[in-house]
């Protein structure tokens, strides 16, 4: 089966999950990996259909594709906050970080891509004086 999930057959949860939690900008996810065929739900749709680029799919299936055995996990995510991008590096992190927790030996594949860090950038606040938090207003010398 593949990695997408479809929409006629939800996932159940059931019996013991990993948990896993992810941060990005102003997104947080609450990740929850259960033993299944690696179905991905995210606030309640699939996540193909929920972010509606496949570029940000494919980012969410990162961890999955990396870890040994990624694709026997069902994964309920439900994030809050932000736009569509830094919810899908949070359900990313939330992913990684639940494997890990799954089966500690996918902890070195994880960091070695690069899965486990949390991308610290987020947007600087305006200053007083400003347009931006770095736009001056326009200078006119004459």
């Amino acid at each position: 089966m593949t990695a997408t999930s479809s929409p006629t057959t939800p996932v159940q949860p059931q019996g013991r999950y990993f948990y896993g939690l992810g941060r990005r900008k102003c997104a947080i996810a609450q990740v929850r990996l259960f033993p299944g065929e690696g179905q991905v739900i995210v606030n309640g749709k699939p996540a193909r259909d929920y972010f509606g680029r496949e570029t940000l799919d494919l980012m969410v299936q990162q961890p999955l594709r990396a870890a040994e055995g990624g694709a026997a996990y069902n994964v309920i995510a439900k994030v809050i906050g932000g736009g569509t991008t830094g919810q899908a590096g949070a359900v990313r992190l939330g992913i990684a970080r639940a494997l890990v927790v799954a089966d500690e030996a996918n902890r070195t594949l994880m960091r070695t891509r690069g899965l486990l860090t949390r991308d610290a950038r987020v947007k600087e606040r305006k200053k007083p004086g400003l347009r931006r938090a770095r736009r001056a207003k326009q200078f006119t010398k004459r």
